[in-house]
């Protein structure tokens, strides 16, 4: 890659991101309140919720597990965000920005060339 490829590192950097929220592991939600209602959503007390300030204590007590991306699903959600990014700038074009939708097809590309450059990534299936 080329010194100081802003659009490349732009589209890499958010390829990473997407890793990382892949990483993440849902927090469970609480009962919705029927509609037109106006009470609370109801909650457990700080004391017993890891997800509130206060509510675990000792070191790293409230460090969330994190899911573990394997290298196929790192390769996988590379590839979804260079088809997205391409299904964008097909509608950037047909809005008549052609700038963005270059700028997104760029993106899309350096995305392709690291996956094409990338070994493992070529033994998982058509780039």
């Amino acid at each position: 890659m080329k010194a100081r490829d802003s659009v490349a590192v732009s589209a890499l950097r958010s390829v990473l991101a997407a890793i990382a929220n892949a990483e993440a592991i849902p927090v469970p939600d609480a009962p919705v309140p029927p509609p037109g209602t106006s009470a609370p959503r109801p909650s457990a007390p700080a004391a017993a919720n890891q997800y509130i300030a206060g509510g675990a204590a000792g070191l790293a007590a409230t460090e969330a597990g994190r899911h573990e991306v394997t290298e196929e699903e790192a390769v996988a959600i590379a590839k979804t965000e260079a088809a997205e990014g391409r299904a964008a700038a097909r509608l950037y074009q047909a809005a008549g920005h052609a700038d963005r939708a270059a700028r997104l097809l760029r993106e899309a590309q350096a995305i392709h060339s690291t996956l094409e450059n990338t070994p493992s990534a070529r033994s998982h299936g058509p780039l």
